[in-house]
């Protein structure tokens, strides 16, 4: 039972850290998130940080490392031009210690 719940662990530790890795798609079918970028970080529900490596973008925190290809990419995203087509709203920091959940409620898109 123990052996069962490390390994329970352990897996679901490995899914979380490759989480980040997206890829932005050409057409909203191909999407498993429909993203859109908000004006002002208080309409956001995910503060979203561009790292510049793959190694950076660890965990389920908001900082996004996006790849060339789709078959590297763990998320695939469709930014859309409306609010409410959305199924996430972002906003891009500066920082990368600003990134992070506004809408915890949320949080399982990037699962």
């Amino acid at each position: 039972m123990r052996t069962l719940i490390t390994i329970t662990a352990l897996l679901f530790s490995v899914m979380i850290v490759n989480a980040q890795k997206i890829y932005s798609v050409d057409y909203e079918s191909q999407a498993d998130v429909k993203v859109y970028v908000v004006k002002y970080e208080s309409q956001c529900d995910l503060k979203v940080y561009k790292v510049d490596y793959e190694s950076q973008a660890s965990g389920n925190d908001g900082k996004w490392f996006f790849v060339k290809y789709e078959s590297q990419a763990d998320k695939k995203v469709y930014f859309v031009d409306y609010e409410s087509q959305a199924d996430l709203k972002i906003f891009f920091v500066d920082y990368e210690s600003q990134a992070g959940w506004k809408n915890n409620s949320k949080k399982q898109l990037m699962y």
